[in-house]
């Protein structure tokens, strides 16, 4: 029997749904305009309102945010409430240029804490289930986004942070724990110092996983799946939207629930920012609808999904996105040819003896680019003669190159030689100067 934390939410029809959206649209954008100066003056230049929103079609009328724009107000330009009714601050890592800064007001955590617990019964959780949270805790917004989603529903909320791995093992045999939350990367760390220990998928009690933060692959999840013996989810959110449990997929896993009393969702272009058809793959764009602190109108987020808006087989009407196929800025450009680290995992976990554990270098040598993957292979390889490693280096660029249509260079390194990660992996080294 399908469980639902909130039923009649959950379930109620596409008609009632977009009633709520219109009202809080028009409530949220009225806000803006009065208490965010930045975006009073870019309605402002577009010639809106606030009284123009009358249909929920009125939205492709309002600017597109990026991320450059909350970089121009850092620290707190886009807040729309005084400080004082700020409770809590979390920050992008900053990584490729200044830290994007969120602020939540009370409503806005106890908004967020039901996001998550919605997305925590998606897999079968309730209060009896003892929840291991392994994102990072701090500025990071992945850690306290799903512990005060595991609390709100009641479960045993388990906050082991990331790292120290043989420590979360031990957790997770000794406390029983029954759902985890953490990185796909992470994941495949864990299963594999499982093993190292001597242990296996039936020492654990584990019954799910709720993995995000990260790309990964359809491969990844059946990997996970069966070292760890589990159901493998994927949980979807942004830092500059809420964090984890935007959207979450059902039992079903064909896409994920993303909780439209709260986020608007539309699909553009990523060129116009003009808004395309249901189906059609473009930029993810997000409304906050029911934010305080940070409300955010038509945040392009760069992920690149479909949307669709049928009831699905769990009974639920709110909106599913497809699995992000990549991003837009995230996207590599290699010799004319446009290419997502997420389409090379696909590649690598389609072949045998391939470990999940692999790195993309990027180059440009006497101005032509280069890409060398380099794979960690299973010890029984390295015991064979040069001649096999060749034939099977030679295997993998040939299914690279007939995938996606560009020559690269294998490069089959020693097991553990690859750095693991504890939080989001960096698959990607890009050496060139562009």
């Amino acid at each position: 029997m399908e469980q639902y934390w909130n039923k009649p939410v959950e379930t109620m029809g596409r008609e009632e749904l977009c009633e709520i959206q219109l009202k809080k649209l028009q409530t949220t954008v009225r806000n803006v305009y009065e208490n965010v100066p930045y975006y009073r003056e870019k309605m402002q230049k577009k010639g809106i309102l606030p009284g123009d929103i009358k249909t929920l079609q009125n939205l492709s009328d309002l600017p597109i945010t990026t991320k450059q724009d909350l970089r121009d107000t850092y620290p707190f330009g886009m807040f729309a409430v005084p400080m004082e009714d700020i409770v809590r601050i979390h920050a992008s890592s900053g990584t490729t240029g200044k830290q994007t800064v969120v602020g939540y007001t009370r409503a806005d955590i106890d908004m967020w804490a039901d996001c998550m617990a919605r997305c925590l019964v998606m897999e079968d959780a309730n209060k009896s289930s003892r929840v291991q949270v392994a994102y990072g805790y701090g500025l990071f917004t992945g850690g306290l986004g799903a512990h005060y989603g595991a609390e709100k529903l009641g479960a045993v909320a388990i906050p082991a942070s990331s790292g120290n791995t043989q420590r979360q093992i031990t957790m997770l045999i000794d406390f029983g724990v029954t759902h985890i939350c953490c990185t796909p990367s992470y994941a495949m760390n864990i299963a594999e110092v499982l093993s190292e220990l001597g242990y296996t998928k039936d020492d654990l009690k584990l019954k799910s996983g709720c993995f995000g933060a990260e790309p990964w692959s359809v491969g990844m999840r059946s990997e996970i799946e069966s070292r760890l013996g589990i159901r493998a989810y994927d949980i979807y959110g942004l830092s500059e939207i809420m964090g984890p449990a935007v959207s979450h997929e059902c039992r079903h896993q064909n896409g994920l629930h993303i909780w439209e009393d709260y986020f608007i969702a539309e699909i553009t272009d990523p060129d116009t920012d003009l808004p395309l058809e249901d189906g059609e793959p473009g930029d993810l764009v997000i409304t906050t609808v029911s934010k305080e602190g940070f409300p955010l109108i038509r945040y392009k987020t760069r992920d690149i999904c479909t949307l669709n808006r049928q009831p699905c087989e769990c009974g639920r009407t709110h909106a599913r996105m497809s699995k992000p196929a990549g991003r837009t800025d995230d996207m590599l450009i290699i010799r004319g040819v446009n290419v997502f680290p997420s389409q090379i995992e696909s590649v690598l976990l389609s072949i045998g003896d391939v470990q999940p554990n692999y790195q993309i270098v990027v180059d440009r040598v006497n101005n032509l680019d280069t890409l060398t993957i380099e794979i960690e292979i299973p010890e029984s390889i390295f015991t064979d003669n040069v001649k096999g490693i060749e034939v099977f280096e030679k295997k993998v660029s040939g299914q690279i190159a007939s995938v996606l249509g560009i020559g690269a260079k294998v490069h089959l390194v020693e097991p553990k030689s690859i750095p693991r990660s504890e939080g989001k992996a960096k698959r990607v080294i890009d050496n060139r100067k562009i």
